[in-house]
């Protein structure tokens, strides 16, 4: 092969399931001119993380998994050396496509006590097995990130919590569970992404912490992988001066943070990837094109993703890179195509899932993650009881499992009096509340004037507060002091409802660690 091809064989570039056809014969040719090493996945151009034009391509949204194959199979018939498939699937693949598994957040994950460590391997290998039999190969997850900050609007949800050990062993029992069913996983964001303020994907979160601190918190999930074995880590576009001397640079093309810390400190022998190079913390960070790739090669990164200039990122790589590192890359990346099958793709028919199976995991898992922030008291009155729901989006299985139970009227609270007589006669209040939006961009999409008149029913009656969804969006409250009971279900499953139904009614216990208190301010 030539230096170019090899060269090649480092870009991962973004592919849209939802594209148009101009486009899929735009990339069918990059990949045949410039031997593209592989393809990062995506729903369509307008969901793309990193996309800020907010395009509105009139396309259909509909059969996204056979999409999905079809192209698979198209995009890997025009390449000579086979291409490594990547997707971004942190709770399954149905984080970009739809109709297929989805399984809980980490942040519900890592509601769990440490000891059902295996539920998170089982986790990890289920998802595994789905991408597989879609054609991927690699999961860009897990999220190895310790979320510190839950102001933080990037990582939230897609950590396993504040608890550094934790973080550690779940990470792990994630990797593992993918690994162990032939489909690589990938460590993000190294140095660490969790005790950060700015979404990365607009801006350069900047992290002001020393040397010891970080050890003992950010660097610590990455130390413990690499000790057990890891053979990728992903790179954040995050700014540490205490590793840059002083220097607000990303550390994404830091040789100080990728080659002299994690590879020459640390120890790390595998495939270093860069988070996607058209997010803003880094994209406007250079005027030429193809400097930026450069940047990131020279620091240390072996396997660039989402770049939007790879045929002049390859002229100025071949120009100005060193050969034996462009030969190291190439190596390492050839090496981990052919520990994962890459090599042998053969055409992928599109699988069928086992909902029934999957529908029991999920029914399995929510009690380990359900948890009891301020547990109902034994005095909860079923027959005096008024149910009313906040931000009902869809079936409400909670509600229905508790109607022989729970006598009282259904309200929505959009759409309750508080001078309701039904309200002064009942003693208690059972509220369920559906988090509309995982991340807490527009305050997790809740409507702060419902939340306060939710605050002011709870001084007025005994109320109990069921939330599915996100709890972080408890922060939102402006009081929780008035509450007697607040359950924090973790997801919106029907499953999981269900679940919490028969926690109220005794039948099942919350089993979550009590590690959510850390993170949600009572007011």
């Amino acid at each position: 092969m030539t230096i170019k091809e090899k060269i090649g064989q480092l870009f991962s570039p973004a592919a849209f399931i939802h594209d148009t056809e101009e486009n899929i014969q735009s990339l069918e040719r990059l990949i045949n001119e410039h031997k593209i090493g592989g393809l990062t996945f995506f729903h369509s151009r307008h969901s793309a993380a990193a996309n800020f034009e907010q395009r509105q391509e009139k396309l259909s949204y509909e059969n996204t998994l056979e999409k999905l194959v079809e192209l698979i199979n198209r995009y890997q018939l025009v390449s000579k050396i086979p291409l490594l498939i990547s997707i971004d699937a942190e709770y399954g693949l149905a984080m970009r496509v739809e109709n297929t598994p989805q399984y809980p957040y980490a942040i519900s994950l890592g509601n769990m006590d440490k000891e059902a460590k295996e539920l998170i391997y089982d986790t990890g290998k289920r998802m595994a097995k789905d991408l597989k039999a879609s054609g991927i190969h690699l999961n860009f997850a897990p999220v190895a990130d310790i979320n510190t900050n839950p102001n933080n609007p990037v990582i939230g949800y897609r950590s396993f919590g504040n608890r550094t050990e934790k973080v550690s062993e779940f990470a792990w029992q994630m990797y593992k569970g993918h690994t162990d069913q032939g489909v690589g996983a990938c460590y993000k964001h190294f140095p660490g992404h969790g005790d950060t303020d700015v979404d990365s994907h607009l801006g350069l979160p900047i992290l002001y912490k020393n040397r010891e601190a970080l050890e003992k918190e950010e660097l610590l999930p990455f130390l413990k992988g690499i000790e057990e074995g890891i053979d990728m880590i992903m790179v954040g576009h995050l700014a540490i001066p205490e590793l840059t001397d002083g220097k607000e640079i990303p550390a994404s093309i830091s040789k100080a943070i990728i080659t002299d810390l994690l590879k020459k400190e640390m120890g790390y022998e595998g495939l270093v990837v860069s988070d996607a190079l058209n997010m803003r913390s880094v994209a406007d960070l250079f005027t030429e094109p193809g400097q930026l790739e450069l940047e990131a090669f020279l620091a240390g990164n072996d396997l660039l993703c989402f770049s939007e200039n790879i045929p002049e990122a390859i002229s100025l790589i071949s120009e100005k890179a060193p050969e034996e590192k462009i030969d190291e890359s190439f190596r390492k990346i050839m090496k981990w195509k052919e520990k994962y099958g890459v090599l042998e793709a053969k055409k992928v028919t599109v699988p069928s899932f086992d909902w029934g199976n999957h529908a029991e995991f999920l029914k399995k898992t929510a009690p380990k993650y359900l948890s009891e922030l301020l547990a109902i008291p034994s005095g909860f009155d079923f027959k005096n009881c008024l149910k009313i729901s906040l931000h009902e989006n869809g079936e409400n299985h909670f509600f229905q499992q508790l109607e022989e139970h729970c006598h009282g009227e259904t309200f929505q609270l959009k759409d309750f009096d508080l001078e309701n007589p039904r309200f002064k006669n009942a003693e208690w209040v059972l509220s369920a509340l559906f988090v509309p939006s995982a991340k807490p961009i527009n305050h997790f999409g809740l409507d702060k004037a419902l939340m306060e008149k939710l605050v002011n029913l709870s001084q007025q009656k005994n109320t109990c507060l069921y939330v599915f969804g996100n709890h972080l969006a408890l922060r939102e409250f402006s009081d929780l002091s008035d509450f007697k009971g607040i359950i924090c279900a973790g997801q919106q499953f029907e499953e999981v409802q269900k679940t919490a139904a028969l926690h109220l009614l005794g039948k099942v216990k919350a089993e979550g660690s009590g590690d959510i208190s850390t993170s949600v301010n009572f007011g």
